[in-house]
């Protein structure tokens, strides 16, 4: 019995083939993250709470916002870049009932250190795609929309 599939072969699947893809971009990621001790996801929490801290207080539900990411895992992930003093939590200055969340000082450094790492591994990964880059990117915002 073979499978109950609309496609003539695996090689037509969209998203199989984004399935393969992202795997080994995420095996490439961590490969570039190793040397950090930081997983991408912690990178990606990191690098965008350095990015919107920028603006002033950043809460965790802004963060999440921003990275894409379930708010219940973005607090797993803060907790643990808390334990590392890369983050901290300190009151948020305009609302009494929430705490902010910040970078510290190591965990900037860190953020800066390792999204040179990160943009090289995706020049590298991506590199293949030559001029058709832009039109990549543009078709993964769309497909990024909810």
């Amino acid at each position: 019995m073979s499978l109950a599939t609309g496609f003539e072969s695996a090689e037509e699947s969209p998203g199989l083939l984004l399935w393969q893809v992202t795997n080994r971009w995420q095996a490439a990621q961590r490969a570039a993250l190793k040397p950090f001790d930081i997983t991408h996801v912690q990178f990606v929490l990191l690098a965008a709470l350095t990015y919107l801290q920028a603006s002033g207080p950043v809460t965790q539900k802004t963060l999440a916002g921003m990275a894409a990411t379930d708010p219940m895992m973005t607090s797993q992930v803060l907790r643990t870049l808390e334990s590392r003093d890369l983050v901290h939590r300190p009151a948020h200055p305009t609302d009494r009932r929430a705490r902010a969340v910040a970078v510290t000082e190591v965990g900037r450094n860190l953020a800066n250190q390792a999204v040179v790492a990160v943009e090289a591994c995706d020049a590298a990964f991506f590199a293949g795609l030559g001029e058709s880059l832009p039109a990549f990117t543009a078709a993964l915002r769309t497909l990024r929309q909810p």
